[in-house]
């Protein structure tokens, strides 16, 4: 697991003393050291990268008058003699701010330098290399940065809901577990096993009870709240989807506003449901010839209604009320087109200016593209900076004083890759549904935590069910299965969502860093299931090579934590400690470890008629404050630990969690 770097800003700063570039400057410029200037070029290879575009981030000294110049030039020229004159040799067109004003958010932007950063559309007759290089020897300019692409890394193709299961017109949500009811009325609800995994053979195997995010009790105490946002960085959402259109994110001043205006001032017009970053429009768009529906999949996981009598459920998607989270669809991908740099920056800062608390980002470019931290910040230096300002810019009055990002970790079955990778990233590995790791799911050092994302070539029916089931746009079947780390990645943003909706019920607040600690420290190990080897069908996809068998032993501690659980984060928010009980297993505590371990202590556990009940709970008390909990139902209860201390009666909550027990073969076989 990596460790959140408190220097990142001066890493970033230092680029422009250290940067690198894989088409370095062959000679000097206007009497520059030709070291010097291929120092601030951030480049991809330029073949990688938009030709006749740059990113420029001018220097702080002249950044004024640049604006100024700007203003009077019409958007063609900086009105800084030198600076024009290159501007000139390179034929440009247009020379405008790549992060547009927003007036509320204006002073946040210059603090952290986003003003700085203009782009340059010149003659493409004109090489990156040369433009870059005369750019760089200007003393008006700290960075050139290459505008790269960011390639859908998605794994596969959704398969509709009614390919699996047939046409399905009398589909309603059943049982699932005897003697139990389900808790919400969405007929595709028991098919999502991600959510509660009763080990049923009929939906897939191999598949093993427990293995889910535990969300059915952490649905007890909350399922969401409107304030919440959640920027799905994607593919357009289908905001109309009869499961999404209740909790998307609306722009109230442009949906009440004039058509072709910036009624709300922000830098965009039109922007209701979130902004179309590559077709430069409001509205989202999903029908294109080679839209795959991404992103409104991953939406349906993070925010799906629930208990409407149709569809699925998402993480944190409401009981039907309008109580759900709201999910703001920040388009970087359309038909087939793929996400700029420019773009992908513009999106997450156009997330954090308009109230997102939550980033959700599956997408990132192929494993080993960028060898370190430093290699990634040396050529996607404006991404890095869109990153750092959502999550550190602070939100007053907010639940959530920052933000979290909250990234895939990519389906190479390799190491991980950026931007998940970089330190302030959540980066999410992909469990398949018997707690192994899937087929294709990057791992390493710098996973943070493992979610549900289906698998590839392993079920031994061949059945898509193994998949993540979602919502679909309607020209796609409107509910449909995917697998990827895409998917893990919004079951880890759900849990977030419903964390802070939570804590938002309860009046508390955190820091991000606080809250980021919280989020990895909610989960279940895999370290049990990570022995031996897991054989399935070797393929080929995505350019990379998947071989059987797995060794298992060569994932432990390269997956993250574990798999996230959002009864535990829900504990987590509301400071109640949490033991977890494997079923029919006796499970000792020490009720005096709630208290300190204070003098000498005399405890005891109450546990009500309800939670015995709920857990099949039996409580055998033992010597000193020694306590034995052996539970036969799954579940979560909350008990009270009591004891005193000169006279005065003391009371801890203690949550008690009940989880499948792990097979003796490690729980995959």
């Amino acid at each position: 697991m990596k460790f959140i770097n408190l220097k990142l800003m001066t890493l970033l700063a230092a680029v422009s003393l250290c940067g690198c570039t894989e088409d370095p400057a062959t000679d000097g410029v206007g009497g520059k050291n030709t070291e010097d200037v291929s120092r601030k070029v951030l480049a991809t290879a330029s073949f990688g990268a938009a030709q006749g575009e740059l990113l420029v981030k001018v220097a702080p000294e002249v950044l004024d008058r640049v604006a100024d110049g700007v203003t009077r030039s019409g958007a063609s020229r900086s009105g800084v003699e030198e600076f024009d004159r290159v501007l000139s040799n390179i034929n440009t067109v247009s020379f405008e701010r790549v992060f547009p004003c927003d007036k509320r958010h204006e002073a946040d932007m210059r603090a952290a330098g986003l003003d700085r950063w203009y782009k340059v559309s010149f003659d493409q007759e004109v090489t990156l290399e040369e433009a870059s290089r005369q750019l760089a020897a200007l003393e008006e300019v700290s960075l050139v940065q290459y505008n790269g692409y960011v390639v859908k890394n998605f794994a596969g193709a959704p398969v509709p809901y009614h390919e699996v299961w047939g046409a399905a017109t009398g589909d309603r949500q059943v049982n699932t577990r005897a003697g139990e009811s389900a808790r919400f009325n969405d007929p595709k609800l028991n098919k999502q096993w991600h959510y509660k995994n009763t080990g049923d053979e009929n939906l897939v195997t191999p598949i093993k009870a427990g293995c889910d995010i535990n969300l059915e009790p952490a649905w007890e105490l909350c399922a969401g709240d409107p304030e919440i946002i959640v920027a799905v960085v994607d593919e357009g959402v289908a905001y109309t989807h009869e499961d999404l259109s209740d909790n998307m994110w609306i722009n109230e001043s442009e949906l009440n506003g004039e058509q072709g205006v910036d009624d709300d001032d922000n830098g965009y017009k039109d922007d209701v449901y979130g902004y179309n970053f590559v077709k430069k429009q409001g509205r989202p768009t999903w029908t294109g010839k080679n839209d795959t529906g991404h992103g409104t999949h991953v939406a349906g996981t993070v925010a799906a209604v629930y208990n409407t009598d149709l569809g699925v459920c998402g993480v944190a998607g409401g009981t039907g009320n309008k109580d759900g989270v709201r999910i703001m669809s920040c388009q970087v991908f359309a038909d087939s087109q793929e996400a700029s740099i420019e773009n992908m920056a513009a999106a997450i800062i156009y997330a954090a200016n308009n109230g997102a608390l939550i980033l959700q980002c599956s997408w990132g470019s192929p494993s080993g593209r960028y060898s370190s931290d430093e290699d990634y910040m040396s050529k996607r230096g404006i991404e890095c900076e869109a990153f750092l300002y959502f999550i550190n810019t602070p939100r007053p009055g907010s639940v959530l004083n920052g933000g979290i990002a909250i990234v895939a970790a990519g389906n190479d079955g390799a190491v991980c890759t950026y931007p998940a990778a970089y330190p302030d990233m959540v980066c999410v590995t992909s469990v398949s549904t018997d707690f192994t790791p899937s087929t294709f799911t990057n791992r390493g050092l710098a996973a943070d935590i493992a979610a549900p994302g289906g698998d590839f070539k392993y079920h031994t029916s061949g059945d898509k069910a193994g998949y993540v089931l979602s919502c679909l746009p309607k020209n796609m079947g409107e509910y449909g299965y995917y697998y990827g780390t895409s998917m893990a990645c919004p079951h880890v943003s759900g849990v977030a969502a419903l964390g802070l909706s939570y804590a938002k019920r309860l009046g508390k607040t955190f820091q991000p860093d606080e809250f980021r600690s919280m989020l990895l420290g909610s989960v279940n190990s895999l370290d049990p299931y990570l022995t031996g080897e897991k054989h399935f069908t070797s393929y080929a996809a995505n350019g990379f090579d998947y071989p059987s068998p797995m060794d298992m032993d060569s994932y432990r501690g390269r997956m993250g934590g574990g798999m996230v659980d959002a009864y535990k984060m829900l504990m987590a928010v509301r400071g109640t400690p949490a033991i977890t009980v494997l079923q029919g297993e006796p499970t000792e505590i020490d009720l005096s470890d709630y208290f300190g371990k204070v003098g000498s202590l005399v405890c005891r556990l109450e546990v009500d008629a309800d939670a015995k009940a709920k857990l099949g709970l039996e409580v055998t008390e033992g010597d000193g404050n020694v306590v034995t909990l052996t539970c036969s139902k799954q579940g979560a209860a909350l008990v009270q630990a009591t004891s005193s201390v000169g006279g005065t009666p003391l009371s801890c909550e203690v949550a008690i969690i009940c989880r499948a027990k792990a097979a003796s073969n490690g729980g995959w076989m």
